[in-house]
């Protein structure tokens, strides 16, 4: 089952949902819009390795925008923390965004119950497109689950900018 708006504000203003900072102008029929951060952090070798830590740089998203490119993938975050230790978030693009030719989150939009923080999203875009910090990014969304319910404690618990892949620890 999915929230509606009202029950998102409901269950916020309860403290079962996690959403800092909060505007009731952002909730939405049955999501809330969420923002882009002030950064992009993007891998600073042509060829990723899954068993490696690949290097990286964090990049200022400037005030008058900064411009992605085809054929990479950039990293950024959401301006809000977010979370829940009683729904199951889930999150995409805002409809605009997606239209505009940026793919965020095309995969892996799930966010485990119990996790919290800022959301990293992966951006790739079709065409180059211009972004600016603070703009509308994304909606997330809120489900009741079914069953007993176990707490995220992974490695991108508590998230507070576009946190790379951490693949690598997977095979240790």
């Amino acid at each position: 089952m999915i929230l509606t708006g009202a029950e998102i504000t409901r269950e916020r203003d309860n403290g079962r949902i996690r959403i800092e900072p909060f505007n009731l102008d952002n909730v939405q029929p049955n999501s809330y819009d969420f923002h882009l951060g002030d950064s992009i952090l993007r891998y600073t070798e042509p060829v990723l390795d899954v068993h490696q830590d690949n290097p990286t740089e964090e990049i200022p998203i400037p005030e008058d925008g900064m411009l992605l490119t085809p054929s990479r993938i950039y990293l950024a975050s959401s301006a809000e923390r977010i979370g829940s230790d009683h729904y199951a978030p889930t999150f995409g693009s805002k409809s605009g965004v997606a239209r505009a030719g940026i793919f965020t989150h095309l995969s892996c939009g799930l966010v485990d119950i119990g996790s919290h923080g800022k959301l990293t999203l992966q951006f790739h875009v079709v065409q180059a497109v211009k972004i600016y910090p603070g703009m509308k990014i994304g909606q997330v969304l809120f489900w009741k689950p079914q069953g007993e319910i176990t707490l995220y404690d992974g490695k991108y618990q508590g998230a507070e900018g576009p946190q790379a892949s951490q693949i690598h620890r997977d095979f240790a």
